[in-house]
């Protein structure tokens, strides 16, 4: 089997892990332990809905994409990629932060415990957690994300893959301010003091 034809299985494999591990069992343990659902993103129009609305919609699309580029004969995505990087150092390195991320990303929502959500719960004052990994990075599970989305566009440098790092970063940005402003409005000067000696990501 060639490198290429590897690459083409391990990324939805690590895709269909990463969603179901840091995802599905996440939601599932959680609720179980909360006894509610820890998937809070609203349905509405204002920027908490929009945002939760996005991410779903890029999701689906890097989906589409590791579908595709599996299917599909590279010579495909060649008009798309990037042919100063496309090779092979770089494509480990990706893979190589891949790795890291879903290790990083189960970490921090382990150490996030009962007070990990997948969006803003305004219903419950959450514990306000700032050890473990929370002590070196106030948002670890979206820098997690963002490091996932550098490993695959390392992995397949193309148009495509930089377009979902671009998005993802952007929506990630987002969503981390109005997680502070949520989180600022329910911890107060406690949550003030953990902002000044921790950084936003890193």
């Amino acid at each position: 089997m060639t490198f290429d034809q590897l690459l083409k299985l391990i990324l939805p494999i690590y895709l269909a892990i990463y969603f179901c591990f840091a995802f599905l069992l996440k939601t599932w343990l959680v609720s179980k332990r909360i006894g509610k659902n820890p998937l809070v993103l609203p349905k509405d129009d204002t920027a908490y809905g929009l945002v939760g609305r996005y991410f779903k919609y890029t999701l689906i699309a890097i989906l589409l994409y590791v579908v595709l580029y599996a299917v599909f004969p590279e010579s495909c995505f060649a008009d798309y990629s990037f042919k100063t990087m496309d090779v092979r150092s770089v494509q480990y390195a990706g893979l190589v932060l891949m790795a890291i991320s879903f290790l990083w990303t189960i970490k921090a929502q382990n150490d996030m415990r009962n007070s990990w959500r997948i969006g803003i719960d305004t219903g419950v004052k959450t514990e306000l957690i700032a050890t473990g990994l929370f002590s070196i990075s106030r948002n670890p599970i979206f820098l997690g994300m963002v490091v996932s989305l550098i490993g695959l566009f390392l992995a397949t440098p193309n148009a495509f893959t930089l377009l979902f790092l671009m998005l993802g970063y952007v929506l990630i940005q987002v969503q981390i301010r109005l997680e502070e402003e949520h989180l600022s409005k329910m911890n107060g000067e406690v949550y003030k003091l953990y902002c000044k000696n921790v950084r936003r990501l890193v």
